[in-house]
C-alpha cells in the first residue's frame, strides 16, 4: 500500500477559467497547482473555459473548451464533450474538480472515477451576497450540492469553509481536509526595499501607503475602509490608501471617496498587470482584507505576507487562519469602519506591534508555498485513489 501511494498518479483538473486571462482567486490557485503538482508527482491533464492560451502555456494539457462568454448552454454542452473526450484518451486517475457547474454536465462521464472537490466557496451564497437574483441564486444551490455529495473528498481553504460544507451542503466532515491557498513566494519576495518598490511605482515615498487589493463588490467591506480612512486622516493626517480591483462597486466607491472629501487619501487604481502585483505588496506599509462576509482563506493575506508586508484581517471566515499564528495583533476585533480605523490608525502610528519584513516572509514561504501546498493536495488525491481500490 505505501508503495501504491507514492506511485505517480495523473489529475483530470475542471476548472474555471484560466488564470493569465482571469484573475479570481480559484483561477490562482488552479494555475498555480496545475505547474507544481507534477514535482509532488501528479501529472495534469485539465479543461477550462478561455481561449487557446490553456493549450499553449501547458503544451495541450490543459485545454479550453469554449470561451467564457459563450451562452451557458454552450459552455455546458461543450464542457460534456471534451470532457468525454478527454477521458476516453488519457485514463487519468482520479478527477479533481474546481468549479460544480462545469463539473455537473458530465457526472455520468465520471461515476466510477475517484472525485475530490476543491471548495473555493459557496458559489451561490456568494453571488447572493454580490446582489444575484434569488432564483439563480438557488439554482446555483441545487448544482453545488449535485456535484459536491458525490466527491469522495473535498478539499477547503480553511476550518471556517468545512464548516460551511458540513451546514450548507451536508458534507460528512469525516470527507474534508483543509489545505489552506498558496502562494508562488519567490515571486512575491522582491529583493527592494518600501521606498525603491515606490519608485519603481511612481507612488510617493513620503506618504504612509495602506494597500487593499479585492474585488469591487460589496461583501468585501471596501466601503467600510474607505469610511475608516476619515477617522485615520485626523490621526495620520498623510495616510493614502491604494484600492487595487475592478467591480461593479467602482462608480459608487468613486462618489462616496469625495462626498467625504478624501480624494487626496484614497486612490482606486483599478485592476494592476500581474506582473506589478508583487511590487505594489512591497510598496506597501500594510495591507488590510476589510471583508463582511464568506471568507474562506484570502489570496491576498499570502501574497502580502509574502512580500514582506503584514496585513490587517477583520475576523470573518477563514482570515483569522491564515495569519493568527503568525501575530494576534493582526486579527481585528471587528469588522466595520471603526475597527478598521482603530487597527490602521494604531499600526501606522507604530502602537500596534506587527510581524517585520523577513517574519512575513518567512511565515509565508514555509507554509503557503505553492510547492508546500501542491504536496498536501497531492496527499488528497492519493488518498482518494486508494479509498477507491
Amino acid at each position: 500500500m505505501a508503495e501504491a501511494a507514492r506511485a505517480p498518479l495523473t489529475a483530470f483538473q475542471i476548472g474555471m477559467h484560466w488564470f493569465p486571462e482571469r484573475a479570481g482567486g480559484l483561477d490562482r490557485m488552479y494555475y498555480a497547482l496545475a505547474g507544481a503538482l507534477p514535482d509532488a508527482g501528479v501529472a495534469v491533464r485539465g479543461m477550462v473555459a478561455g481561449t487557446g492560451a490553456a493549450a499553449a502555456d501547458t503544451h495541450g494539457a490543459i485545454a479550453a473548451f469554449a470561451q467564457p462568454g459563450a451562452s451557458v448552454p454552450a459552455r455546458l454542452l461543450r464542457a460534456r464533450r471534451m470532457l468525454r473526450d478527454r477521458l476516453a484518451r488519457e485514463k487519468p486517475d482520479v478527477i479533481a474538480s474546481h468549479f460544480a457547474l462545469y463539473t455537473l454536465p458530465g457526472l455520468d462521464l465520471i461515476r466510477d472515477y475517484p472525485k475530490v472537490m476543491h471548495f473555493h466557496g459557496p458559489w451561490a451564497a456568494e453571488n447572493t451576497a454580490e446582489g444575484v437574483a434569488d432564483l439563480a441564486s438557488r439554482i446555483q444551490h441545487h448544482v453545488e450540492a449535485a456535484v459536491y455529495t458525490r466527491c469522495q473528498l473535498h478539499i477547503v481553504l480553511s476550518m471556517a469553509f468545512g464548516r460551511v460544507l458540513q451546514t450548507r451542503y451536508g458534507v460528512d466532515p469525516a470527507r474534508i481536509r483543509i489545505v489552506p491557498g498558496c502562494v508562488d513566494a519567490g515571486r512575491f519576495g522582491v529583493p527592494m526595499d518600501r521606498r525603491t518598490a515606490r519608485q519603481a511605482l511612481n507612488l510617493p515615498t513620503d506618504r504612509p501607503i495602506v494597500l487593499t487589493l479585492r474585488r469591487l463588490v460589496r461583501r468585501m467591506g471596501l466601503e467600510d475602509l474607505v469610511d475608516a480612512m476619515a477617522t485615520v486622516r485626523r490621526s495620520v493626517p498623510d495616510a493614502l490608501l491604494l484600492i487595487v480591483g475592478r467591480g461593479t462597486l467602482d462608480a459608487e466607491l468613486r462618489e462616496r471617496i469625495a462626498a467625504i472629501g478624501l480624494q487626496d487619501h484614497v486612490r482606486l487604481l483599478g485592476a494592476l498587470p500581474d506582473a506589478q502585483l508583487p511590487l505594489v505588496y512591497r510598496a506597501a506599509d500594510l495591507s488590510v482584507v476589510p471583508t463582511l462576509t464568506l471568507e474562506g482563506f484570502g489570496l491576498t493575506t499570502v501574497e502580502s505576507l509574502a512580500a514582506g508586508t503584514p496585513v490587517l484581517v477583520t475576523p470573518v471566515g477563514g482570515l483569522p487562519e491564515a495569519v493568527r499564528e503568525l501575530s494576534e495583533a493582526l486579527v481585528l476585533p471587528a469588522s466595520g469602519p471603526t475597527a478598521l480605523a482603530a487597527g490602521v490608525t494604531d499600526a501606522l502610528r507604530g502602537t500596534l506591534r506587527l510581524p517585520d519584513a523577513e517574519a512575513c516572509r518567512q511565515y509565508a514561504r514555509e507554509r503557503f508555498d505553492v510547492p508546500v501546498i501542491a504536496a498536501k493536495v497531492a496527499q488528497v488525491y492519493r488518498e482518494a485513489v486508494n479509498r477507491c481500490e
